[in-house]
């Protein structure tokens, strides 16, 4: 299946170590960023193995890029971020795709931002089905990290399958 790439492609990749990656990217030139990632959905879509249908799942960072590209992109089937920045409440009516949303308990951050956006999508009529995982921080899903839970990772990527199952298979 092609994919997306990863966020830190342009900067030579993943580096291996989560400060490396921190410091990566805060230098990413976010006004190429999110063009280079409507530009790779086009080229997506235009694969011959694609069936046309695009999904987005995105961690921490890239969580926030599969909010924005749903608010961007109203042929995404389907997206899905995990623990990531929500964008301004008044874009919501502009998701078209079905969201599945990851978070994590103690993510403060994250988390007081949902109220005011999950209200704006539930306005929009915007499907969208939010889990948040007991016990949980920021970045559980990253087994890199001692925040990694492997019980709640496992737990929101078969729910992560799922909906990707229902939304971009056939």
């Amino acid at each position: 299946m092609p994919r997306l790439p990863p966020c830190l492609t342009p900067l030579g990749g993943y580096p291996g170590d989560e400060d490396k990656a921190r410091a990566l990217f805060a230098t990413l030139d976010q006004k190429k960023t999110l063009p280079d990632f409507l530009a790779s959905v086009a080229a997506l879509k235009a694969r011959p193995e694609s069936n046309g249908k695009i999904g987005v799942v995105g961690f921490c960072y890239g969580g926030g890029v599969a909010h924005t590209l749903a608010t961007r992109l109203p042929e995404l089937a389907a997206a899905v971020p995990f623990y990531g920045n929500h964008p301004p409440a008044e874009s919501a009516a502009n998701v078209k795709a079905p969201l599945l949303i990851h978070f994590a308990e103690k993510d403060d951050r994250i988390n007081a931002a949902w109220p005011k956006y999950e209200a704006a999508l539930k306005a929009a009529a915007i499907p969208h089905t939010a889990h948040t995982y007991a016990g949980t921080q920021h970045g559980f899903n990253n087994d890199t990290t001692p925040r990694f839970d492997a019980a709640a990772a496992q737990l929101a990527w078969d729910r992560t399958l799922g909906f990707f199952a229902q939304h971009l298979i056939g």
